[in-house]
């Protein structure tokens, strides 16, 4: 996530409108669909842990990252009482946090979008290391079709499919509503899943 805002006051404050304590529906969406098989899967700013658990309960070996103390200590704490084993750790992306460590599935809610623009080069540096060919990567980010105050940074097709197509052939880009807890409207996004290419 990006470093610009105090991320731990945030989850303290529980000033969370995107922490619905429901694993995200367009994650559900594609392990429901078998667009993803269990197997190694990274949460990238993985939050209270919601999603990274859910995936552990669907048979995934999970590793989960943020940048915030507060949040990762949530995440452990919920898994712990979920009966699942995650590994949370901290970092402030883009990093490499896990050297020489891929992942078949990278799970994406809402971070990248939080990347500052000059630091997106570095984030896909830092995926090129986390996924091999094959590799899927799922990217759920803000729309610049319909941008919100409050609300989630947005990006346009264009930008995404400049900054990831070197990388990444696409399966889809689509429209689709955010989960959120109940005192903020769902805001618009956009689901991308890709593929990692040789």
């Amino acid at each position: 996530m990006s470093d610009e805002r105090d991320w731990d006051e945030i989850y303290r404050k529980g000033e969370t409108p995107w922490d619905s304590g429901k694993p995200c529906s367009e994650l559900v969406r594609i392990l429901e669909d078998e667009f993803v098989a269990p197997g190694q899967a990274l949460d990238l700013g993985c939050g209270t842990g919601t999603n990274a658990i859910y995936l552990a309960q669907m048979g995934f070996n999970v590793t989960g990252v943020d940048v915030s103390q507060v949040a990762v200590e949530k995440a452990r704490e919920k898994a712990d009482a979920a009966g699942v084993s995650v590994h949370f750790m901290l970092a402030t992306l883009p990093k490499t946090f896990l050297p020489g460590k891929v992942f078949d599935f990278i799970f994406d809610r809402g971070c990248f979008h939080a990347i500052a623009k000059e630091k997106r080069p570095g984030y896909i540096d830092m995926l090129k290391g986390l996924a091999r060919e094959g590799s899927i990567y799922l990217m759920l980010c803000g729309n610049a079709k319909e941008p919100m105050t409050p609300g989630p940074p947005t990006l346009t097709e264009e930008e995404i499919r400049e900054t990831f197509s070197a990388l990444f052939d696409f399966v889809w880009i689509r429209d689709f509503r955010f989960d959120t807890t109940g005192d903020m409207p769902a805001p618009l996004g956009y689901s991308c899943l890709m593929r990692r290419t040789g």
